[in-house]
């Protein structure tokens, strides 16, 4: 058995890899594959439309707010979020707790001013800053709820009167969110909801059209809303395996459900990492993330033989990110908490062989 732990695209449930198969074989008695049908065909209308249901219903979206369908994953909202929130004489707020946040700040600074409210950057990014100030001017707060390279999660929405932006993209659906403190959440769907090129975004309406500028069609949020995610031919294939998958999420019982489980196979392995002495963790303990769990060894000559230890026991994919080395265990939503002692028993028994 394989064990996927890789960050990125995300492990999927084998039931929705057999349905996405078929379908690539024939959709839904058309006589046609996924991959060729039209996106105008009332079959594929069917399922933007229960997409876009899925994500309301698992969220718990409140009126006021749309769901669109997009592409051009994370990194070009870190453009179409000022592109359509920031004017240029503005100050948009961001906390920078990452690479990802690094970018987003980057990509802002293009459309109007910035003010980076705190930063973890001086300490390699291992801990979420906490007590800053978002200043009441401020025409919105971003931040970057799950960072996946530095392994830390802000769990807590900071408060303010201010719209929030959330880049929520690796740990959204993996817990119970309250949709109606943001004012946008983007995540690409990569890591809980489905295959690389789809781009979620839940936007609350009346934060839209107030800027002056003018904003090429495909990058204006209204557009895309009113375009009902299809204003151009849409990502077909990967909309339908994220549908997929949110029925999946669905039987499952939801997001509060397969919240335990995350919590679940987090607590296991931190558990693992602060007992075994050959392994520690590399970030703040109140700010470990859940989805993404880094760690390095006592000793990094041994991470070599580590690696290749465990790839043998078929554990695939916990090589840390190429910019801090180290170790990197993705336990995104479809990662069963066998795969998680699986790891574990190959920590212990590493640990036994090199007392």
């Amino acid at each position: 058995m394989t064990h996927n732990f890789g960050a990125g695209p995300c492990i999927l449930p084998q039931e929705v890899f057999k349905q996405a198969s078929q379908a690539v074989l024939e959709f839904n008695g058309t006589g046609l594959s996924i991959l060729e049908i039209s996106h105008r065909t009332p079959e594929f209308e069917a399922v933007v439309d229960e997409t876009v249901r899925l994500v309301k219903e698992l969220l718990n979206v409140p009126e006021g707010y749309s769901v669109v369908l997009l592409q051009g994953g994370a990194s070009l909202q870190f453009s179409m979020v000022p592109m359509n929130l920031l004017a240029e004489d503005q100050t948009a707020a961001y906390l920078n707790t990452g690479v990802w946040a690094t970018k987003a700040i980057s990509e802002a600074k293009l459309f109007g001013n910035v003010n980076v409210v705190a930063s973890s950057k001086d300490d390699n990014f291992s801990f979420i800053p906490k007590d800053f100030e978002i200043p009441k001017d401020s025409a919105y707060f971003h931040y970057t709820s799950n960072n996946t390279i530095y392994g830390t999660e802000l769990m807590a929405i900071p408060e303010t009167s201010v719209p929030v932006v959330c880049d929520m993209s690796s740990d959204i659906f993996s817990r119970v969110i309250d949709v109606s403190k943001f004012g946008l959440i983007y995540a690409g769907a990569q890591k809980n909801m489905g295959p690389a090129g789809l781009t979620l975004a839940i936007v609350k309406d009346e934060i839209l059209g107030k800027i002056d500028r003018k904003i090429p069609s495909m990058l204006d949020y209204n557009v895309q809303i009113e375009g009902g995610s299809m204003y151009n031919t849409p990502p077909v294939f990967s909309i339908y395996v994220a549908m997929l998958n949110l029925r999946w999420l669905k039987s499952k019982g939801g997001v509060a459900e397969i919240e335990k489980e995350n919590i679940a196979k987090a607590e296991a392995l931190y558990r693992e990492i602060d007992r075994n002495p050959l392994f520690k963790g590399t970030c703040n303990i109140e700010d470990r993330s859940r989805m993404n769990v880094c760690f390095v060894m006592e000793n990094s000559e041994l991470e070599k033989p580590f690696l290749k230890f465990v790839e043998d026991r078929g554990i695939i994919g916990i090589k840390g990110h190429r910019s801090v080395g180290g170790f990197r265990a993705s336990m995104y939503n479809a990662l069963p908490i066998t795969s998680v002692h699986a790891l574990i028993d190959a920590m212990q028994e590493f640990a036994e062989k090199h007392r």
